[in-house]
C-alpha cells in the first residue's frame, strides 16, 4: 500500500505490544509519524526498528503514564519538537490485578485508577496545546464493557476506572469542541493478544469458551481495533465526537 507521507504526528501510549503496537503500525501506514510510548525500553527499540523497516517513521519515548511529571515533560517535548500533535491515543491501561472491596488496599485502588484514568487526564492535558495546531486533531481513549457492567469478581475498581474514562471522554469532547478537537473512545471486547497467553496455554478450554459469549462467535484481532482507531483519527470521522464505539462482536449484548 502506498502511503501519503506528511508531517502528521500521532502518539500512542502503551504501544510496545498487543493492541497498542497494531494501532501504532496502522497509523504509520496511514502516513503519520508515530510516537510509541512504553516502560520497556528494549521492547520499544525493537518495535521502532520493526516499524522503520516497514517504511514507517517512528520514535519511542519511555515514560510511565501514571507519573504526572513524566507524562507532562515527555508529551511537551514531543509537541515542541514537531510543533503539533494530531492524534493522541490513550491506549495504556490494564486490569492491574483483582481485589474485592473489603480487602482492597488504598494503594491498589490508587494504582488501578492511575493506570486507567489519571493517565488519560495527564496525557490529554499535556497534549491539548499542541493538538490545537493539528490537522483534524483528536484524542482517542479506551474504555471497556466493565465501565457499564462494573466488571467481574475482583475487577470492580477496574470497572469504576473505565466508567471514568467514558465520562472524561465526553467531558473532554465538550471542553475541546471550540478548538475543533474531537474526543472519542473505543471499547474493545475480548481481543486475542499476548495479554491472554497464560490462560490460553494453561486452560485452553476456558479460553476457547470465551467466544460463546460473543454474537459473532470468535475473539477479536488487534488489527480490528486498529482499523477503528484509524477511522476515528481521520477526516472521514470529522463529525464524530463524544462517542464510544464497541469493538466486541456483539459481546456487550451477551448471549
Amino acid at each position: 500500500m502506498e502511503r501519503e507521507l506528511n508531517n502528521k504526528i500521532a502518539i500512542v501510549t502503551g504501544a510496545t505490544g498487543g493492541i497498542g503496537f497494531e494501532v501504532a503500525k496502522r497509523l504509520g501506514e496511514d502516513g503519520y509519524t508515530v510516537i510509541l510510548n512504553g516502560i520497556e525500553d528494549a521492547a520499544g527499540a525493537e518495535r521502532v526498528k520493526e516499524l522503520n523497516s516497514a517504511g514507517i517513521t517512528a520514535e519511542y519515548y519511555g515514560f510511565d503514564v501514571t507519573k504526572e511529571e513524566e507524562v507532562t515533560s515527555n508529551i511537551t517535548a514531543i509537541g515542541e519538537k514537531y510543533g503539533r500533535i494530531d492524534v493522541l491515543v490513550n491506549n495504556a491501561g490494564g486490569l492491574g490485578g483483582r481485589s474485592r472491596f473489603e480487602e482492597m488496599t488504598t494503594e491498589f485502588y490508587r494504582n488501578v485508577m492511575a493506570l486507567n484514568l489519571d493517565s488519560v487526564f495527564f496525557a490529554s492535558r499535556a497534549a491539548i496545546p499542541f493538538l490545537k495546531n493539528g490537522e483534524h486533531p483528536s484524542i482517542i481513549n479506551y474504555t471497556s464493557n466493565a465501565g457499564w457492567n462494573a466488571g467481574g469478581p475482583g475487577a470492580g475498581i477496574y470497572g469504576t476506572s473505565k466508567a471514568g474514562v467514558h465520562a472524561i471522554t465526553r467531558a473532554l469532547a465538550k471542553d475541546l469542541a471550540e478548538y475543533g478537537i474531537r474526543v472519542n473512545a473505543v471499547s474493545p471486547g475480548t481481543i486475542d493478544t499476548p495479554f491472554h497467553a497464560q490462560i490460553k496455554s494453561t486452560k485452553p478450554e476456558v479460553f476457547a469458551s470465551w467466544k460463546n459469549n460473543i454474537l459473532l462467535g470468535r475473539l477479536g484481532e488487534p488489527q480490528e481495533v486498529a482499523s477503528v482507531v484509524s477511522f476515528l483519527a481521520g477526516k472521514d470521522a470529522s463529525f464524530i465526537t463524544a462517542e464510544t464505539i464497541q469493538i466486541g462482536g456483539g459481546q456487550a449484548l451477551g448471549i
